[in-house]
Formats: C-alpha cells, sequence, structure tokens
C-alpha cells in the first residue's frame, strides 16, 4: 500500500505547480474527478483538462497557466486553481482576491460558445479556490458555496458557482475520525498537511481510505523525488517570500522601479502573467518591456 514515509521530505500541495501536477498528469484523471466531484458536491464520471498545453517539468514553462480548466461530463464547466500564498492581503482585505475571482468567474461563463444555442442549453460554469489563507475570518465554516440568490436565499440560478476552500480552517476537522471525514475533507487535510511530518500518521490513514488519495501520495512522491524539480519549486518559494516581505515594507506598491524589478524576476521564474500584475500592480504592457 502507498504510504508517504515518516521522515521525507514531501513537496506541498499547496504550490499552485505541485497542485496543478497532481491534477492533470497523465496518470490522475481519477484524481481530478475525485476533487471535482468532492468540491462540486455532485458525482462527476468525466473530466477534460483544456488548458494544460505545457507540462510542469518543461523548462520553457512561462507560458503556463496555474489553474485547472476542464469540461465535465461532457458539458458544464469549471476552473479549479490553488493560492497558496498571502499576495491579495497587501491590497488590503481581499476585496481584489474576491473581485478577480468573480471576473474570472463570470469571464468563463460569457466564453463558452452561443450561437445557435438557445440560453437554457448553456453550460453550467463552477470556479473552485483552494485557498492557504483566510478569506472570510467571521465564516466557521472552511467551505463557502455560493450561487445567485434573492435577498431571501432563493436561487434565481444555478448557472455561476462560486465555491471557495479555506485551507487554513482545517484545525478543528484534522481532529476528527478519519472514518468520519468527507471526501472534501480529506482532500483538504492532504493538500494542506501532506508535507508535515507532524501529521504524516493522520495523512496516511486518510491515503488507506480511498484509491484517489493513494494515486496522488505515489504522483506526489515522483515528483518529490526530482531534485530538478524540487530546485526549482525552493527557488521560486524563496524568491516569493521576499518578494512579499519586500511589498509589505514598500512606502508604496505602485514603486516602480522596485516593481518592475519584482516583475522581471518573476517572467524569469516562469510565473503567468495574471499573478505578475497581482503581485506589482503592474499594466501587461509594463511587464512585458520588463
Amino acid at each position: 500500500m502507498i504510504i508517504l514515509p515518516p521522515d521525507m521530505d514531501i513537496l506541498s500541495p499547496v504550490d499552485d505547480h505541485i497542485f496543478k501536477t497532481l491534477l492533470t498528469h497523465p496518470e490522475a484523471k481519477p484524481i481530478l474527478i475525485d476533487v471535482l466531484s468532492s468540491s462540486m458536491n455532485r458525482n462527476v464520471t468525466d473530466a477534460v483538462v483544456r488548458n494544460n498545453e505545457l507540462p510542469i517539468t518543461d523548462e520553457n514553462e512561462k507560458g503556463e497557466r496555474l489553474d485547472v480548466n476542464c469540461i465535465i461530463d461532457n458539458k458544464d464547466q469549471a476552473d479549479v486553481e490553488m493560492h497558496g500564498t498571502h499576495i491579495e492581503e497587501i491590497d488590503g482585505g481581499h476585496t481584489n482576491f474576491i473581485n478577480k475571482y468573480m471576473y474570472y468567474l463570470t469571464d468563463l461563463h460569457s466564453s463558452q460558445p452561443s450561437k445557435g444555442k438557445k440560453y437554457y442549453e448553456l453550460a453550467r460554469t463552477y470556479q473552485i479556490t483552494f485557498c492557504n489563507y483566510t478569506i472570510y475570518p467571521h465564516r466557521a465554516n472552511y467551505i463557502t458555496r455560493a450561487s445567485m440568490r434573492t435577498e431571501e436565499g432563493t436561487q434565481v440560478t444555478d448557472q455561476i458557482n462560486f465555491i471557495l476552500i479555506e485551507l487554513s480552517k482545517l484545525d478543528k476537522i484534522l481532529k476528527k475520525p478519519v472514518n468520519k471525514l468527507t471526501p472534501l475533507e480529506m482532500w483538504s487535510i492532504f493538500f494542506k498537511f501532506a508535507p508535515d511530518t507532524k501529521h504524516r500518521s493522520i495523512i496516511n490513514r486518510i491515503i488507506a481510505e480511498k484509491e484517489e488519495l493513494r494515486m496522488a501520495s505515489a504522483l506526489l512522491i515522483e515528483i518529490s523525488q526530482d531534485e530538478h524539480q524540487r530546485a526549482k519549486n525552493r527557488s521560486r518559494r524563496m524568491y516569493e517570500t521576499d518578494m512579499t516581505s519586500n511589498l509589505l515594507t514598500a512606502e508604496t506598491r505602485g514603486e516602480m522601479k522596485k516593481a518592475l524589478e519584482i516583475a522581471k524576476t518573476l517572467k524569469t521564474l516562469g510565473d503567468p502573467i495574471e499573478k505578475i500584475i497581482t503581485a506589482t500592480g503592474l499594466t501587461q504592457a509594463e511587464i512585458e518591456g520588463a
């Protein structure tokens, strides 16, 4: 049986590159389907990834998108992503995060082909985000599911769906008996605590409960043993830590010189344009010219 060795140094699925690999590896389709089913609280039977044009191990990964965009059961569409860093907090609160979240959700929904279709034939759209920090501090629940509703709470439509999983709120869930955990709780604990040797025992008990988690664990071990990937991961994490510190201590986030330096380094590390825009406040044209 696949287990995570007690003292093995495991890469974190909270890293968006690692997370995407776990969901889009050629042998990972059952993992993706189970994560979707668990997050959406519905039985997904098939999922086809649409934007995995650049493998994580490719040297030229700067064009890679770090979300996972897919078609579900040959109709509905979902975008799955991991937010691991606190960059969004720099703007004060999480307005930027939520507004960007809703922008991408509605943009994805409106991008589907509509010519020759009745509007009732349009696919439902889901934006699913695992977040390693707290967005709604006054909500005890670690999962927020939202759709368009009236002020009385009656659903207006199920066409647009917002699903946010806050991995920062798992302390009480971590204490539950393994056989009482929901599939989404299992995945959330795995993503958050797999690298933590202090929780390795409970992680292995969770892994034993689901075939898809055993597959994800085997793949995570494989990735973690790849020293080339580990070196790239360390470099990216170290720079993001320094970047966050620099941004938080800067008098103004819009300091052009520092922002351009950060943008240039992030481009070298291969971060996507959307992430660089969020981190620096620069326009796409300014980033491309950095």
